[in-house]
């Protein structure tokens, strides 16, 4: 998939009229039949099956809709369960460049990335309530990296609180075994499944704190993807299973060099010390020399490579500072590419300079509990995107050994910091 793109000066970008707010549509019968219709042959492919619990809110009661967000593999999920109701998708505002018509027309709701906004709140009141239309909303608001759940906003308890209707979930297994984002786009062979049920009825959500919401929200939402697959005997015996896996294990585990590891077929490797992982079948690791099991999962080298990036950043040696690439979203009609520049990243936040001087942004580590990193952005490259309630950057490493998955612990753990969580 790709985005519309148009080379511009910044002074031109910021001289761009301003997009105007629009309510959200509510999503026609045709376009549900459509996206069902065309989600069927991947759905076939995984053999996906579901399991729908018994107290369900009725097709006419309109609900919040969240899920746990894997891979694309998702929306033709969603879009097969609720086929026969009809539903609003909070969906991130870059998904909306060059096609808001269409967008809107299936019921689309823009909202940028980890940037707090009220207007969301209100869109998704007004669709619930006014619409009398379900919201479905991907929470943990970009895919996982390495097969387990990414934070949640504080802010969705006091959310859930406003909206006063039924909360569903639908918790899916298999989606990350399909299509996990490091793996350079290609697909596996995995069956999906998925659990659906009513969390929280309107009455239990009135007799709960939004701490309290937050809490089994943040239950409801805890996998490992890795160990259930070990766990359910789940095989995924591709020749490529690796490919690419370095964007998510980027630091060695024996010689602590960053950026040398590289993911090729179905080992990773550390061009530093030469230490060699396979990542097994059956969704383990074993160091190929020795055997050893440091890290049985994916998902626990991971951990250790979030306590080091802490480490880094409690004792003020973490910094990353890099050329990049630069592209801004101002409106919804194309992204505009312009130009290069630098990009600062410490515990204090993030410092943006470019553009000949004419383009200067921080963003305090303060400001969002995570960051929108992402693989392969659009086809274009890695990406790490920041930005305010008026514009956001996307900026593209010039090196392209630079692991945007490092900056995103980064980001979490300087937030944590900064805010005193553990």
């Amino acid at each position: 998939m790709k985005i519309k793109v148009t080379d511009k000066s910044f002074a031109e970008v910021l001289a761009l009229p301003k997009t105007a707010h629009k309510k959200p549509m509510r999503q026609l019968a045709v376009w549900r039949k459509l996206i069902a219709s065309l989600s069927q042959k991947e759905l076939k492919e995984i053999d996906f099956t579901y399991e729908e619990g018994s107290e369900m809110p009725g097709k006419n009661e309109p609900s919040l809709i969240l899920m746990n967000h894997s891979s694309f593999t998702d929306l033709q999920i969603v879009g097969t369960l609720f086929r026969d109701r009809p539903y609003n998708i909070v969906c991130t505002n870059d998904g909306f460049v060059g096609k808001e018509g269409l967008m809107r027309a299936i019921g689309c709701i823009p909202t940028k990335k980890f940037i707090p906004e009220s207007a969301l709140v209100k869109d998704m009141h007004y669709v619930l309530h006014a619409l009398k239309s379900n919201v479905v909303m991907f929470p943990e608001a970009s895919y996982s990296f390495d097969g387990t759940e990414t934070p949640l906003p504080k802010s969705l308890g006091k959310c859930v609180k406003l909206l006063k209707v039924p909360v569903i979930m639908i918790k899916t297994e298999g989606a990350f075994l399909r299509d996990p984002l490091y793996n350079n786009l290609q697909k596996r062979k995995a069956k999906v499944s998925a659990k659906v049920y009513r969390l929280l009825s309107p009455e239990e959500i009135e007799g709960m704190s939004a701490e309290e919401i937050n809490a089994k929200l943040a239950e409801a939402f805890r996998y490992d993807h890795w160990k259930t697959q070990y766990e359910h005997g789940v095989t995924v015996d591709e020749s490529f299973r690796a490919d690419g896996l370095n964007r998510v294990l980027y630091k060695c585990p024996k010689c602590s060099t960053e950026g040398r590891m590289l993911g090729k077929g179905t080992v990773i490797k550390c061009l530093a010390c030469g230490d060699e992982h396979e990542l097994l079948p059956d969704g383990t690791l074993k160091n190929k020399a020795s055997g050893d099991t440091r890290f049985r999962f994916v998902s626990d080298w991971y951990r250790w490579e979030r306590e080091c990036v802490r480490k880094e950043l409690e004792s003020n040696e973490y910094s990353l500072c890099i050329n990049v690439d630069i592209m801004v979203l101002a409106d919804l009609k194309s992204m505009y590419r312009v130009g290069s520049g630098h990009l600062t990243h410490t515990k204090d936040g993030f410092d943006l300079n470019g553009c000949e001087g004419a383009l200067e942004y921080h963003q305090s580590a303060a400001a969002s509990y995570s960051l929108y990193a992402d693989y392969f952005w659009y086809e274009i490259g890695d990406v790490i995107a920041i930005g305010d309630k008026d514009m956001q950057y996307y900026c593209f490493p010039k090196d392209k050994t630079v692991n945007v998955a490092k900056a995103r612990l980064a980001a979490e753990e300087a937030y944590k910091l900064r805010n005193h969580k553990s």
